[in-house]
């Protein structure tokens, strides 16, 4: 009987620790997806790039919180007290919140694993949002004193959620798109001068009459420097969503409902310190090259200074998909000819012997001219052009404003109760007050912040409008001109790279020799 008693003494020790470890795990949980967060750059970390992180916190804390729900499981079985289990106490530990949370991280964690993520995205996509109950019935499990650990990743997951929120609300101005035979399409928005982004940034999508909640991640293909006003991506048709796209804009349509949230990117990309950029690429993995090749076009023409050389190794499966190549000069704003530009393309076409006759090629590449609502906004940075000053501002407002409602409530009715009367303020009701008014901080923050900075952006798009307007000419409309300032673009002479292109047919990239 001793025997069996320190067993069991060891059991609940070793759980007590499990939860403690699976804590200091879920500390850093939430830093990896807060996207537009300052604190992955200090680590040259992004968003994208961090994901893995996440991941595997993802599967350290709840591989350590199972274990800690079981062996209490065990423990309480063997002294006989698994009416514990039913428990909701007043004051400590409640073990029916702590359940209920464990059920909601096992219902995410079952549809992380990769084979069903992959095969069944949209079951992962939708039962992720089980980190909603999986966070607060933890709260509610461990009260707000033991919660502090984990609130600093968590607040700002929260502001970072509810900005890309705000973003998302509204639609994006969808200028027109290029519609390409091999089953892609670029689409070129119109974007405020003020948003800068790196080559290689992600920007997520949702196109309502596709889908409404459906948010896809693609790679910005456009420059920033080189297209001032424009940022395109290319998206190939290799699934549902994508395939559904590419034949709604296949087909006579004259607006499509986009809104977007990001760009999201690495702070800097310093291509110029190398002598020699070889970038290796398959399918429509080109498109983040695209993107690259854009900027050093910018950087010679524009900058005068010495590039690297360029060498692009890209294979496709058919000789269609080498049009995607015609994508690397943007629609406007490329020069004639690359002089100072050293760039060689290293083109195989694996699933073909050789090039198709002249008859049968279709190399044409579709623009189709949209005419986007008046509502509908250019893409413009959620906080601006100095984002982390007011990313400082929201962070430091919203918790000063909870600390504020946090102390009166304290002062005027939790310590009255706690100290002048018999009865205890309850540990759960405490933790859904702290949470209320964590919530209601950064709403009141990140609100009034969002909103000035997009009445300050509307106003410099009216002033751009309105010189438009003076400065087109006498034949061109007005309402033409806000519909589709760019059109005259499309008579444009599209630059052919053909020379710059060494195709192979029937053969894969050997990189060794190359």
């Amino acid at each position: 009987m001793a025997h069996a008693c320190r067993w069991e003494v060891k059991l609940d020790r070793t759980s007590d620790w499990l939860a403690i470890v699976g804590n200091i795990a879920f500390v850093f949980l939430f830093f990896p997806v807060t996207r537009g967060s300052s604190v992955l750059p200090l680590f040259g970390l992004t968003s994208e790039g961090s994901v893995k992180y996440h991941i595997w916190l993802g599967h350290i804390v709840m591989t350590l919180f199972t274990a800690h729900s079981f062996g209490y499981v065990v423990y309480w079985a063997s002294v006989r007290k698994l009416h514990k289990l039913l428990e909701w106490k007043k004051t400590g530990f409640s073990a029916i919140a702590g359940e209920l949370s464990l059920v909601a991280g096992l219902v995410l964690w079952a549809t992380t694993f990769p084979r069903i993520r992959r095969k069944m995205f949209e079951v992962f996509f939708y039962t992720h949002h089980m980190y909603i109950p999986f966070v607060v019935f933890f709260i509610l499990h461990v009260g707000i004193n033991y919660t502090t650990t984990m609130l600093p990743g968590f607040f700002l997951f929260l502001i970072d959620r509810y900005l890309r929120f705000l973003q998302s609300r509204s639609n994006v101005r969808l200028l027109s798109a290029r519609v390409l035979p091999c089953q892609a399409v670029e689409l070129n928005f119109s974007k405020t001068t003020g948003l800068r982004y790196s080559p290689t940034s992600i920007i997520f999508l949702n196109v309502p009459t596709i889908s409404k909640m459906q948010w896809h991640p693609f790679t910005v293909s456009s420059s920033s420097s080189l297209e001032s006003d424009k940022l395109s991506v290319i998206i190939k048709g290799e699934g549902k969503w994508s395939n559904k796209l590419y034949q709604m804009l296949s087909s006579s349509i004259d607006r499509l409902d986009v809104s977007t949230e990001g760009p999201y990117g690495p702070t800097s990309t310093d291509f110029l310190r190398h002598e020699l950029l070889v970038m290796v690429s398959g399918g429509s993995g080109v498109t983040p090259f695209i993107s690259i090749i854009r900027e050093l076009i910018y950087t010679s023409e524009n900058l005068k200074c010495k590039t690297p050389e360029i060498l692009l190794i890209t294979s496709f499966k058919n000789s269609n998909d080498l049009t995607l190549l015609d994508l690397i000069l943007p629609l406007c704003g490329a020069p004639p000819e690359f002089p100072n530009l050293d760039l060689k393309i290293e083109a195989y076409v694996t699933r073909e012997r050789a090039a198709p006759p002249k008859e049968q090629e279709n190399t044409k590449i579709r623009t189709v001219w949209l005419k986007p609502n008046p509502s509908d906004a250019p893409i413009s940075p959620i906080l601006g052009p100095n984002s982390y000053l007011w990313l400082g501002a929201i962070i430091s407002s919203s918790f000063i404003i909870y600390l504020i409602f946090i102390g009166i409530l304290t002062r005027y009715t939790i310590y009255p109760i706690d100290r002048n009367t018999n009865k205890i303020y309850a540990t759960s009701s405490r933790a859904l007050i702290h949470m209320l008014f964590l919530c209601i901080g950064i709403f009141i923050a990140a609100t009034s912040a969002f909103s000035m900075n997009k009445s300050k952006n509307a106003r410099e798009i009216k002033t751009t409008q309105i010189q438009h307007m003076e400065g087109a000419t006498p034949q061109a409309s007005p309402n033409s001109s806000f519909y589709n300032a760019d059109r005259e673009l499309e008579s444009l002479p599209q630059q052919s790279i053909s020379q710059l292109i060494n195709l192979h047919y029937g053969e894969r990239p050997d990189l060794k020799s190359e």
